[in-house]
């Protein structure tokens, strides 16, 4: 005896039990294995200090996809998980814990204070690791890294000499992005940009020696304290007579010179723009083209230091309302526009970013860039979608200098020493113990930390053993595919792709697949600020992981945002509901003996050879459209294939052989039942991969778990194209025969002749073949079919399908009596709102003094009522002729 689902779904009975089971069984580990080709995903570390969001589901549904489905097709599918130190959040976790504690962070030291990091990342780290298990991540847990873990560490310490020994990393004064409150440098991918209403301050700048003054507009007035010249553009008449006079800047009275620069926009503001080098990246680039030199007028704190003169001391926004109302009351201010900014925030704590000159250490990007750029023109690295290779091209062409120290305790420190007493630098993985210059001891390592994208570019080969020539990256490296976001994530791959071919002369990844964001159902972004997120883990307790899963991949694209509705989850859930009711039925009608046997393609009937033949193509589209990452439409293929095909049609039409006496008819469709079922759970494990596991452990024959089960193939002997011709034919007849018996709401139970009409032979011979169907699945008494419409009467339901007409007496569908008695009831009810609202209508108080819209609908009423009394007057006219 077979045993049978629960006759409840339920995903709660099973999705950790099966979790554990897979894990503990090792079905999630990958080794070294000739015999198999390697299949390789990364893992984009999530910072360890996050929680699982609906971006980290979607992203690692879609990883989860594509290694189950490699992992059945035969590869050593090696999903490596891990997470991300995440220097900037963890530190200032920490440093709030201890700020509750009545503790600092410099009081501490660094030792003390990392060893409270360690410590809080053990007990709070990792978290969305144990949250992604929910989802059902089949990660080899096994090779879980860490950024920070010992041979990751080697591996950052490695690529900074080796990069430095080349001339490639160096230590300068630039422009930065700077977080006044984290203080510390930040990259461009940590800074998040917002429009915001500012405004242009108009301010004139009197020309030495002269009665003429120059306009300059800006947004940030607090920065004139640092500005060293004005800068207009070459081929600007309006300014060409003052080029190379000195401007006397407002407030300060320091001379400084006006030059020619193409920088200058002639369209923007005034056509002329003031130049602070130490404060603006552009004006940076202007300032070394013309030798200006730098004036830092701002603290770390961005409150205005010892060179603002009687401004020192005062935050950067009480400066500049502060030197706003002095411009005003000088008469130096002109005017103030109204002007709408984009201003970056530091992304983990909102604040402001100043760009600021700073000593840093930073890495050349030129040389660097260009192998990456020629791996894309070359076709070695591939986007999905593809328009998104023209935004990694563009960030290459256009790249900076990457500021790669942060002002931080928590992180990779600078494998850099330096000679107190002769100033050397030495770059070495130890500590020398004495200058290499001039042999004194006094010498000490540098405070910062590196950048944590500087950790994570290495991610793909570093957390296989690199710098080592292990067994697992001579295997496993490079990798395959990266699937990650699309909206800050340039940054990472460009980082990934130029230390990979630096360090390893391949590309990291052949195909970089990229998700869109998921937005609410309104479509805005989810956030804290709006209290509009939704948390994944909620849906999985209330929907399951698989609802959950299916919802995000299907109806959705690479590289496209998509709204996350709770109602297509609960439909998803819906659809589980669906097979599982399906796989019971199939179970209850199956014998265990014939369970055992094969397929024998001669007997089949033309439904088996239908549906044979339609999951055949199924396997075929579904397998082509995952190796083209079309993941969302391979999902709803076997979605529609499921509930319409299986569900809907094919055990309909089997039900009549499964309980008649015909023995070999009824074993042939258990057979093809459990066959098809067997394929489907196969097609369906990458996406729903609980309830098909839990299926099938219930599936007579399987000794293996699904999860290592052999991914299905096409196959040549199960592809019957005329027997699908045929069904499809009949089901669309159904269909439509179904249709004309919903609109007069005839009930189910009550058969009607059938009638057609057609000339064609072939379709004379598949209705002759479907006449059961038409008798088992349209209500039909009995079928007749004519060449011609000759003795049809007059009162017929037609339906017209290619190359054939369909009748269905009306007698055979309708009681004329009951019909009749049904229609004078409506006919009274109608009369009566009739009355009524013509009543009203008739009555002149309420058209003159009711509001117009409570008169409008009253007119609306009144049409609507008089259609619907039209209708049921001629239905009742023709019904009264038929008696």
């Amino acid at each position: 005896m077979i045993e049978n689902l629960p006759k409840t779904y339920d995903p709660k009975d099973f999705e950790d039990r099966i979790y554990k089971y897979w894990n503990d069984s090792g079905y999630f580990k990958a080794k070294v294995n000739k015999e198999k080709k390697p299949f390789t995903i990364m893992m984009p570390p999530p910072n360890v200090t996050g929680n699982l969001h609906m971006g980290h589901a979607l992203n690692n549904t879609i990883q989860d996809i594509l290694i189950r489905w490699k992992r059945m097709e035969g590869y050593e599918a090696l999903w490596l998980p891990g997470t991300d130190h995440a220097s900037i959040s963890t530190e200032a976790k920490v440093v709030e814990k201890l700020k509750k504690e009545g503790k600092s962070k410099e009081k501490l030291g660094r030792d003390k204070f990392l060893e409270e990091a360690w410590d809080w990342t053990k007990k709070y780290g990792g978290n969305i690791n144990n949250q992604l298990r929910k989802l059902g991540v089949s990660c080899d847990w096994s090779k879980e890294r860490f950024t920070l873990d010992e041979g990751l560490s080697d591996a950052v310490e490695e690529v900074f000499i080796r990069l430095y020994d080349k001339d490639l990393i160096y230590r300068g004064d630039r422009i930065i992005n700077w977080c006044p409150n984290c203080k510390t440098a930040i990259s461009d991918a940590e800074v998040e940009h917002e429009d915001s209403k500012g405004n242009l301050w108009y301010i004139k700048y009197p020309i030495k020696d002269s009665e003429e003054f120059i306009t300059i507009a800006t947004t940030r007035p607090e920065t004139m304290l640092g500005d060293l010249a004005i800068a207009v553009h070459p081929e600007d008449d309006r300014y060409s007579h003052i080029v190379g006079k000195y401007a006397i800047l407002p407030l300060v009275n320091r001379e400084i010179p006006i030059v020619a620069d193409e920088y200058v926009d002639m369209e923007f503001g005034t056509g002329a723009v003031k130049i602070t080098p130490s404060h603006d990246p552009n004006d940076f680039e202007v300032g070394g083209r013309h030798n200006l030199g730098q004036l830092k007028i701002m603290n770390d704190d961005a409150t205005i230091n010892e060179l603002g003169g009687k401004y020192e001391g005062l935050d950067r926004y009480e400066a500049r309302k502060r030197i706003v109302e002095d411009l005003e009351s000088e008469g130096y201010l002109l005017k103030i526009e109204e002007h709408a900014n984009s201003v970056g925030h530091c992304e983990r704590c909102k604040t402001v970013v100043e760009p600021i000159i700073s000593k840093q250490w930073f890495v050349k990007m030129e040389p660097l860039a260009k192998p990456a750029l020629k791996a894309y023109e070359n076709g070695e690295l591939n986007f999905i979608p593809e328009r998104f290779g023209k935004i990694y091209t563009h960030w290459l062409e256009n790249i900076r200098d990457w500021c790669i120290s942060r002002q931080l305790w928590w992180g990779h420190r600078l494998p850099v020493y330096y000679c107190r007493d002769c100033g050397e630098i030495m770059v070495t993985r130890e500590n020398p113990g004495k200058c290499t210059k001039c042999g004194s001891t006094n010498i000490y390592q540098d405070e910062d930390t590196l950048d944590t994208w500087f950790s994570s570019a290495l991610w793909p080969f570093s957390t296989l053993g690199w710098p080592e020539e292990t067994e697992e990256l001579n295997y496993f490296y490079p990798t395959d595919v990266l699937v990650t976001g699309y909206d800050i994530i340039f940054f990472w791959i460009v980082r990934m792709v130029f230390s990979a071919l630096e360090q390893t002369d391949e590309v990291p990844f052949k195909d970089v697949f990229l998700t869109g964001l998921v937005r609410d159902s309104e479509g805005r972004k989810m956030s804290k600020s709006l209290g509009n997120g939704i948390d994944p883990l909620e849906i999985i307790d209330k929907y399951g992981a698989d609802a959950l899963r299916f919802t995000l991949i299907t109806g959705n694209s690479p590289g496209n945002d998509m709204r996350f509705y709770t109602e297509r989850v609960e439909a998803n859930r819906n659809f589980a509901n669906k097979l599982w009711n399906a796989t019971r039925f199939v179970l209850m009608n199956l014998d265990e003996e014939v369970a055992k046997d094969e397929i024998d393609i001669k007997n089949l009937e033309e439904e088996d050879k239908w549906i044979l033949s339609r999951i055949n193509s199924v396997i075929s589209e579904a397998t082509e459209n995952l190796s083209k990452y079309e993941i969302g439409i391979a999902g709803q293929k076997i979605y529609d294939f499921v509930w319409d095909e299986y569900c809907d049609w094919y055990i309909e039409m089997v039900k009549p052989r499964l309980y008649g006496e015909n023995k070999e008819s009824k074993e042939i469709a258990q057979r093809v039942l459990l066959s098809v079922l067997k394929d489907i759970l196969k097609l369906l494990h990458p996406f729903m991969p609980f309830i098909t596991e839990e299926i099938w452990s219930y599936l007579p024959g399987n000794e293996e778990a699904l999860i290592i089960s052999s991914w299905p193939v096409y196959d040549e002997k199960h592809e019957f194209k005329q027997s699908e011709k045929r069904i499809t034919y009949i089901m669309n007849a159904i269909k439509n025969i179904r249709n004309a018996r919903a609109e007069m709401n005839v009930v189910p139970s009550r058969k009607a002749k059938l009638i057609f009409v057609t000339t064609d032979e072939e379709v004379k011979e598949i209705l002759k073949y479907g006449e059961g169907y038409f008798t088992n699945l349209a209500y039909a008494q009995e079928i007749e079919i004519k060449d011609n419409k000759d003795g049809l009467g007059e009162d017929n339901v037609a339906v017209v399908i290619d190359r054939c007409e369909i009748y269905i007496p009306l007698k055979d569908l309708i009681d004329f009596d009951k019909e009749i008695e049904r229609l004078e009831k409506e006919k009274e009810k109608l009369e009566g709102e009739l009355k009524r609202v013509r009543g009203k209508l008739s009555n002149d108080k309420f058209v003159s003094k009711a509001p117009k819209d409570v008169v409008d609908a009253e007119r609306e009423k009144q049409m609507k009522y008089e259609n619907m009394m039209k209708k049921v007057l001629e239905r009742l006219d023709s019904l009264k002729k038929n008696i």
